[in-house]
């Protein structure tokens, strides 16, 4: 008998069931389509996001690459200077070991005759500049063959 009845009252009750379903449909049907439209945007949002890292990431590859080439620069001068600095110090305590020899066959009298000998010594120094004067050859091809046999 209950099917009777409801068979009966939804001729003046099922308009307005339909109504409710209708509305119901209606609504999750707003409701899904704000819902994909908030989802679009968000993917929207993220691909700018990524786009705007990806540049970071370009900008930031680019210093660090500037900043390693730099280093190594750098690391190349450091090691020039270092080789230079052992050769000095090398043709430094050669000298040094020179000085010692001199002073200690000499007697130990070095820094008093320091100043006669390098005027002395300034022709070994200057070996273009020769202490007396030259004098040019004045003989002639000619008398080169008078004496030969």
């Amino acid at each position: 008998m209950s099917s009777v009845q409801r068979q009966s009252s939804s001729g003046s009750d099922g308009s307005v069931v339909d109504d409710k379903k209708r509305k119901k449909m209606q609504s999750n049907r707003e409701s899904a389509r704000r819902s994909r439209m908030k989802k679009q945007k968000r993917v929207e949002e993220l691909t700018v996001e990524i786009s705007r890292l990806q540049i970071s990431n370009g900008q930031i590859r680019q210093s660090i690459d500037a900043k390693d080439k730099a280093y190594s620069e750098v690391e190349a001068w450091n090691n020039v200077m270092r080789a230079q600095e052992k050769e000095l110090t090398d043709r430094l305590r050669y000298l040094e070991s020179i000085e010692q020899t001199f002073v200690e066959f000499s007697g130990g009298v070095f820094d008093e005759d320091i100043n006669d000998m390098a005027e002395m010594h300034d022709s070994l120094l200057n070996p273009w500049q020769l202490p007396y004067s030259t004098q040019p050859i004045t003989a002639s091809s000619a008398d080169m063959f008078l004496d030969w046999p």
